[in-house]
């Protein structure tokens, strides 16, 4: 159910604002949808996992804090963001 090493490699690299990068709000809401989109595929066969379903409105409720977060301080890069995720605003 969580995403691989490679694909948080993958995610962290492409989203990075700089070398390295790994705890800037944009490369923490990538990873959260990444698991987010992972869950939700689990739950399309396993419909009674109330266990996992609790961690996942963890997750997204954890990127909506951190998607408002960035709104509230710098809202180009908000719009950069959920148009290059594909997130419903």
């Amino acid at each position: 159910m969580s995403i691989t090493a490679e694909d948080k490699a993958r995610v962290m690299k492409e989203y990075a604002t700089k070398e390295g990068d790994t705890g800037s709000p944009e490369v923490q809401v990538a990873i959260l949808s990444s698991r987010i989109a992972t869950l939700t595929e689990h739950f399309k066969s396993h419909k009674k996992d109330n266990h996992s379903r609790r961690g996942l409105l963890m997750m997204v409720a954890q990127r909506r804090k951190l998607l408002d977060y960035l709104k509230k301080t710098d809202e180009a890069r908000y719009n950069v963001l959920i148009a290059k995720l594909g997130l419903r605003r």
